[in-house]
């Protein structure tokens, strides 16, 4: 037979494994997502500077809400402007973790559908999902740097409009030019499965989301 200080040690174990258990289950629990508000803002602190966006529901209900999702999931922290046009567009949405982008990347949304009445047209200042064809908006995003109102029609709908801090946005480093193959930028594939350690070594002097995060 087990002695007493034997079974009592047992015991113990069991007990602990059991509230480890308990423990692991309570921290894997998924927490309640609040509902996206309609109207939300979205400061963002770079290596420029910070600026500020707000997003309505009505522009665009489905972007703004994964938007939504996006930011207060701290995907965009510690992410590139990977493409700086001049005159164009300012582009990000490439997390530096290629096993976070991976996930994120192939959750695609689908477009809006009828378009909404009050949408917002390419103008300068105003956000919207990068596409690749028709339900393919995933993470990455450009703010317009002109009036780029030939892209109302080919799928691209603003979600949002920056309202503070445009001069950051048009401060952005912008000389790698366009991505690869058409240009000396970064080469789209490398950046989606390297990530930061692409960017650090390649393009240190693209300028960088320090933190995301939604204005109450």
């Amino acid at each position: 037979m087990l002695n007493r200080a034997i079974v009592a040690a047992l015991f113990a174990l069991l007990s602990a494994c059991s509230g480890a258990k308990e423990e692991a289950k309570q921290a894997e629990a998924p927490k309640p997502a609040a509902p996206p508000p309609a109207e939300y803002k979205v400061r963002f602190e770079t290596t420029k500077g910070p600026f500020v966006i707000e997003v309505k529901r009505e522009w665009a209900p489905r972007g703004t809400d994964h938007f939504y999702e996006l930011v207060s999931s701290r995907f965009y922290d510690g992410t590139r402007f990977h493409r700086v046009i001049r005159g164009f567009v300012a582009q990000f949405g490439i997390n530096g973790n290629p096993k976070t982008n991976s996930i994120w990347s192939a959750t695609y949304i689908p477009d809006e559908s009828p378009a909404p009445p009050k949408r917002l047209k390419n103008k300068k200042g105003t956000i919207t999902f990068a596409v690749r064809g028709p339900n393919t908006r995933a993470t990455q995003v450009f703010v317009n740097l002109r009036d780029n109102l030939d892209l109302d029609e080919s799928g691209f709908l603003p979600f949002g409009r920056v309202m503070e801090g445009m001069d950051v946005v048009e401060k952005l480093y912008y000389s790698y030019g366009e991505l690869m193959p058409r240009g000396s930028g970064p080469d789209p594939e490398k950046s989606e499965m390297l990530g930061e350690t692409y960017f650090a070594r390649t393009f240190p002097r693209l300028d960088k989301i320090e933190k995301a995060v939604v204005v109450r």
